[in-house]
């Protein structure tokens, strides 16, 4: 009997590109258990505009200059969301210029099974690795946050992409 040949190991990395890619293959994770769940089509981009909207609808040119890109790319964007049944667009009463956003019944359930299912892949992760590990080093990404003024974002639910 041959035994398999060993994986190759992970090459060394910072803790920018180990959290990084940590964070990328933890996210493709998810997003594979949302659409087992039904919750098909969604990016890891469309994150930055659905959190805007878990509070209350927006307006398009507010997201825009929240996310620091244009109302023609948040116009695209949420195209892509309405057309998947997780976002709406209507009229703003006050000017029918105007296109307010707001997440549908569907994305709110997106957004909740979203939120399920980042809970079981930590739990995953705690019973393969060990609570204490996996509570360290969630600890550490957070102060990191903190030290490089990113936890208010994070808090308010105001994460940008990246520039």
């Amino acid at each position: 009997m041959t035994t398999p040949p060993s994986p190759e190991p992970v090459p060394e990395l910072d803790l920018s590109l180990a959290a990084l890619f940590a964070g990328w293959a933890l996210t493709d994770e998810v997003t594979r258990r949302m659409a087992a769940r039904g919750f098909t089509g969604l990016r890891f981009s469309h994150g930055f505009l659905v959190q805007r909207l878990v509070e209350s609808e927006q307006p398009i040119a507010a997201l825009a200059q929240a996310l620091d890109i244009t109302q023609q790319a948040v116009s695209k964007t949420v195209a892509e969301l309405e057309g998947l049944g997780y976002v709406r667009r209507r009229p703003d009463p006050r000017d029918g210029r105007v296109r307010l956003v707001s997440l549908t019944g569907r994305g709110r359930a997106a957004v909740e099974s979203a939120r399920e299912e980042r809970a079981a892949v930590v739990e995953a992760l705690r019973e393969r690795l060990g609570p204490r590990r996996v509570d360290a080093a969630t600890r550490v990404l957070r102060e990191v946050l903190e030290v490089h003024g990113a936890a208010a974002a994070v808090r308010a639910r105001r994460v940008r992409p990246p520039a």
